[in-house]
């Protein structure tokens, strides 16, 4: 089942698909692919802004209100770990998505895609854990 469709589907415009380099990742390997540090020297070309140099993270990249988190499929995600937590998107069924959670077993996992089926709820890991049952 693939589920109902998003209420509103808007195309998600990204200000920057790139990621933030590190200052002066590029010249030592062990830092080569870190995630965003902000720099505190004194001297710093990084974080006094110079021209040339590397930008930094602001506020000004932020994404758009109404297109943030929300995956490329138009829904929120909402994360869930048993039935009861699936009944509280009945009727937002068309803007929230759900996500079953790492640690939920097999068992009440196979539930939980049941009743979201009733409930018409988009469930986006819907065909994890869900192999058929092997005669070994």
């Amino acid at each position: 089942m693939a589920g109902p469709t998003p209420l509103v589907k808007r195309t998600i415009v990204k200000k920057r698909s790139k990621k933030f380099a590190r200052h002066q990742s590029d010249l030592f390997m062990r830092i080569k692919n870190s995630s965003w540090r902000k720099p505190k020297g004194i001297d710093g070309r990084v974080r006094r802004r110079f021209k040339g140099a590397l930008p930094m993270p602001s506020i000004g990249y932020g994404s758009d209100k109404r297109t943030r988190n929300i995956h490329p499929n138009g829904f929120k995600s909402v994360v869930i770990n048993n039935v009861a937590e699936l009944e509280m998107l009945m009727m937002h069924n068309r803007t929230y998505a759900a996500t079953v959670a790492h640690n939920v077993s097999s068992k009440v996992r196979r539930s939980i895609i049941e009743r979201a089926e009733q409930l018409a709820i988009r469930v986006t890991n819907a065909n994890a854990r869900l192999r058929a049952e092997d005669d070994a």
